[in-house]
């Protein structure tokens, strides 16, 4: 039985390198995961559409200040080619995901929702294109995206501050994301496991942060560091410990929709196949060209940039079937229950 009554039992589950106390813990977030979601894995078309971004993030590789990164932009043509490929290849899930590029302004980003949500009606539509004006949400949720994705990365304003720029504020992103659930879009946080000056009691904030939230969706991966910026030095994130903050968060938010993400890949040849047996019961292959798939480097060493679209997931829903679980192309969504579903 795992109790989870408490601060100190949270944080004990943590931190605990007791592998007994770790299957435990994911054996219990799988049967939990299955009475909500049975074996179904959902699969999701990722678009990384633009690497330009403002911010100025001291762990990420596509920082302002990076000039070793090169920049791209994919055109609006591009985008839907993205589109129509991964809906021959039966995604009815697309994320739009980029960095916080100014030259994707408000009219930019409606212009393209529109034109995908023009051409596949049924389809969900998400955005991951950080932090904007509730107006600007508004729109794009009128345009027709329905799920955002915006990673809070730490809920604790101290280790947040030394992870980011004076310019950037906790209480802005906290706020962003509440704005979003308001909205009616299926809203989607997360943060990175093993970032430098985090604490255990910050990861005991983040779940309490999740808990306040109740969003659809949490993305979290480990911290892996990328040579170019100011923590590129800085040790990586365990295999471990995300599995377990994965396990801990499908136990405190059991209708949540959770990725195993592609940097759990990343550390580890089955890392991603161990986030589906800790609790996780999402996969986002990527449909973006080829071409610029190294160019998006959050960080260092990333897998599946060389892949075509149809092979990332002809491979990703092999390897899931591997392992017992049933790939699911719909759209796959949350059964949470705090806003509506479009």
């Amino acid at each position: 039985m795992i109790d989870l009554s408490s601060d100190a039992k949270i944080l004990h589950y943590i931190t605990t390198d007791d592998p007994a106390e770790a299957e435990a813990l994911y054996a219990t977030a799988r049967e939990l995961r299955e009475e909500h979601y049975h074996r179904d894995v959902y699969f999701r078309g990722l678009i990384e559409f633009t690497n330009y971004c403002k911010n100025d993030c001291y762990y990420c590789g596509i920082r302002r200040s990076n000039t070793k990164a090169e920049r791209y932009r994919l055109s609006m043509e591009q985008i839907l080619y993205c589109c129509q490929m991964g809906d021959m290849l039966g995604y009815r899930s697309f994320v739009l995901q980029g960095g916080e590029d100014p030259y994707f302004n408000d009219d930019r980003v409606v212009e393209m929702v529109a034109a995908i949500r023009e051409k596949y009606p049924e389809h969900a539509i998400t955005l991951s294109i950080g932090e904007r004006r509730r107006e600007s949400y508004e729109r794009f949720f009128r345009a027709g995206a329905n799920r955002y994705l915006l990673r809070h990365e730490t809920a604790n304003d101290e280790h947040y501050r030394k992870l980011h720029p004076a310019s950037m504020s906790l209480a802005e992103r906290k706020d962003c994301l509440f704005t979003l659930r308001d909205i009616g879009y299926q809203v989607g946080a997360g943060f990175m496991v093993g970032t430098p000056y985090q604490t255990p009691e910050c990861l005991l904030e983040d779940l309490r942060f999740l808990q306040e939230l109740n969003p659809h969706m949490v993305g979290i991966g480990p911290f892996i560091p990328q040579a170019d910026t100011p923590l590129g030095d800085s040790p990586g994130g365990s295999l471990e410990q995300t599995l377990r903050m994965l396990a801990l968060i499908r136990l405190l938010l059991p209708k949540v929709l959770l990725p195993a993400t592609t940097a759990l890949g990343t550390i580890n040849s089955q890392g991603r196949e161990m986030g589906l047996m800790a609790g996780a019961n999402v996969v986002m292959p990527n449909l973006s060209p080829k071409a610029v798939r190294k160019l998006y480097a959050l960080y260092d060493n990333k897998i599946c940039t060389g892949d075509e679209a149809a092979e990332c997931r002809m491979c990703m829903e092999g390897r899931i079937r591997n392992f017992g679980f049933l790939p699911d192309m719909g759209r796959g969504d949350s059964r949470v229950e705090v806003a509506a579903i479009i």
